[in-house]
């Protein structure tokens, strides 16, 4: 897996993770309990649906956290959907951390990831009762593949999707060329 912690001057840290660790139980409680909020007491199984190597690097997935003072505070997952697409899933916010920007962070560190694994498209849904998650995915330029008109409820999961940019080699080089200067 590419290094992808990364300080930074707001303090935040980017680094990868496995689902046991136990940084990421607050990502996991949270979700659960938001989907079982807006969709009742059986969407707590949407957690379970895949398996959790699906969101390792061995399987074509990552799971990272956004983590402030070693704490998280934000997070995010994509497994492999097909051979050129990533599946972005479990795109969570701390609750006492909300309206700052930290989702639209953990969404482009998800990108740049899978691109890195090669990845050249990334597809996602969300939930019809999850506004504050289509708003990010439109301001972010995914591109809906449902009618925007149509009452959400009347869809079920909205899908979205993105191609990423196809420069991996020279974002290689880059790095490969930074690495090696004294």
């Amino acid at each position: 897996m590419t290094a992808v912690t990364q300080a930074s001057s707001t303090g935040l840290t980017v680094v990868p993770a496995e689902v046991g660790d136990p940084r990421v139980a607050p990502l996991l409680r949270e979700l659960g309990n938001e989907y079982s909020t807006r969709y009742g007491k059986d969407a707590h199984a949407e957690l379970a649906r895949y398996p959790d190597e699906e969101f390792t690097p061995a399987h074509g997935g990552v799971l990272l956290l956004l983590l402030e003072h070693g704490e998280p505070v934000a997070g995010g997952a994509f497994r492999r959907y097909d051979a050129t697409t990533a599946e972005l899933k479990r795109i969570w916010t701390h609750s006492a951390h909300r309206r700052r920007g930290l989702a639209r962070r953990v969404v482009a560190e998800l990108e740049r990831e899978a691109g890195n694994h090669g990845y050249r498209r990334v597809y996602l849904t969300t939930g019809p009762r999850q506004p504050e998650a289509r708003g990010l995915y439109l301001a972010t330029g995914y591109t809906p593949l449902f009618d925007t008109e149509a009452d959400p409820e009347t869809i079920g999961p909205l899908p979205f999707e993105k191609h990423l940019a196809t420069d991996r080699g020279t974002r290689t080089d880059v790095r490969i060329r930074k690495a090696h200067t004294p």
